[in-house]
């Protein structure tokens, strides 16, 4: 098994969101695959820079890198900073980062309400992605995991905005997944349950995990392990999946 995870030695990851959460935990776990991981944040300096002391406590590498993804020159510096830090382009690109997600009636939605959501999860992935290609198609290899959730599927009420935006992003998986493959570059999706993480600290998961079959909530680590996964050379053929991690709670999207 640690043979295995050891096949992203030496490759660069860049996680956005990752000061802390579901972020924070991708992060490590690619760290202790191998992986030297940029620890992207907006906001919470401290928080990235303890991301980075428990990677390097671990024994790997890591460097915090802040910069806001909903803004096209914040995201070409990032990326450029990456590179230079690192030596080498960006292998592997986790596209984790999430503002606000609040619920609202139709009544009480707006286009900014979804236009919200979609800047975090199509836009800020089309911003890496279009800093990001010049190098892995130099390269001739690359990784894209975007972060999905299962909503899509359960159709939330209240959450059309949050919905719809996630919904695009598995289209936006396939068809780059088809565009880019001929340049040795996959891109996949992780679709997660309800992972409890700090913000969710109190909250009764009891009524939730009483409808999925394996009967328990996901941990951050469920998710952690499929990004490692579809990252690493055991899902080199792999490519336009929809990877839904919540204990079966959906099936198939």
């Amino acid at each position: 098994m640690v043979e295995y995870l050891q096949q992203l030695k030496g490759k660069v990851a860049l996680v956005t969101g990752a000061s802390r959460g579901l972020g924070r935990h991708i992060a490590t776990a690619l760290a202790a695959a191998g992986a030297r991981v940029a620890v992207n944040y907006a906001n919470a300096a401290g928080d990235a820079e303890e991301t980075v002391r428990l990677i390097a406590a671990n024994g790997g590498e890591a460097a915090a890198f802040c910069a806001s993804v909903t803004e096209p020159s914040e995201v070409e510096a990032l990326a450029a900073r990456v590179e230079s830090h690192f030596g080498r382009a960006i292998d592997i690109v986790v596209n984790n980062a999430t503002g606000p997600q609040p619920m609202f009636t139709v009544e009480d939605s707006t286009w900014e309400t979804y236009q919200d959501q979609l800047d975090f999860f199509v836009k800020a992935p089309l911003l890496l992605l279009k800093a990001v290609l010049p190098g892995m198609k130099r390269q001739g290899e690359g990784c894209i995991v975007n972060i999905g959730s299962e909503v899509v599927q359960l159709g939330n009420a209240n959450f059309s905005s949050y919905v719809t935006a996630k919904s695009a992003m598995i289209g936006m998986t396939r068809s780059w997944a088809s565009e880019l493959g001929p340049s040795g570059i996959r891109v996949n999706l992780v679709a997660p349950g309800w992972i409890p993480v700090e913000r969710h600290a109190g909250a009764d998961t009891r009524g939730y995990a009483a409808g999925v079959p394996l009967g328990r909530v996901g941990e951050p680590a469920d998710i952690a392990a499929a990004v490692v996964f579809l990252a690493s050379s055991g899902a080199k053929f792999i490519t336009g999946q929809c990877l839904s991690v919540n204990g079966g709670n959906t099936f198939g999207i």
